[in-house]
């Protein structure tokens, strides 16, 4: 997705994130195969945007939040340190985003958003999304990944959960 073939005015709501350095970061984070966490959550906050106007919701928040669900601390799956099962990347990372998002951009950042971000890996994450717009970016998300879900068997990877060895 090339930032020259989307709307002005996605690009007006999302350029303060996307050319901010710590977002920046974020194209050296592998995310699912070959696509990196700033290329897939582009493609997110776009199709969030888009359905979100379509449907007469907050498209602004739907396109934020979008663009930074994923906006966690460090690329996951260069970590080798073993963790408990319920700490593992799916179940933390969409909290470590929020957190991120709140430092990072503040006076963007409201509580539609921060819902946006906490609850877009439900039902992985147990507490479901509160508003339309944490349902959008939810789906949003889970289409975008679909392209790259070619196994079955390797799903548990896609979503963050390292698998145990026998």
């Amino acid at each position: 997705m090339k930032k020259q073939n989307l709307p002005e005015e996605f690009i007006e709501i999302i350029s303060p994130i996307l050319e901010h350095p710590e977002f920046q970061r974020r194209k050296t984070y592998a995310h699912h195969g070959k696509v990196s966490v700033y290329e897939h959550c582009l493609a997110v906050s776009y199709v969030a945007y888009r359905f979100a106007k379509k449907v007469n919701a907050d498209y602004r928040s739907a396109a934020i939040g979008g663009l930074l669900h994923d906006f966690y601390d460090s690329p996951w799956q260069e970590n080798t340190q073993k963790k408990k099962f319920f700490e593992q990347h799916g179940f933390v990372h969409a909290s470590e985003a929020a957190k991120n998002a709140w430092k990072y951009f503040p006076d963007i950042m409201n509580e539609k958003i921060e819902d946006i971000i906490l609850r877009h890996m439900f039902p992985l994450n147990i507490r479901p999304p509160r508003y339309l717009e944490s349902w959008i970016v939810t789906l949003s998300d889970k289409y975008v990944s679909m392209e790259v879900i070619k196994d079955v068997k390797h799903l548990h990877h896609y979503v963050g959960i390292k698998k145990r060895k026998k």
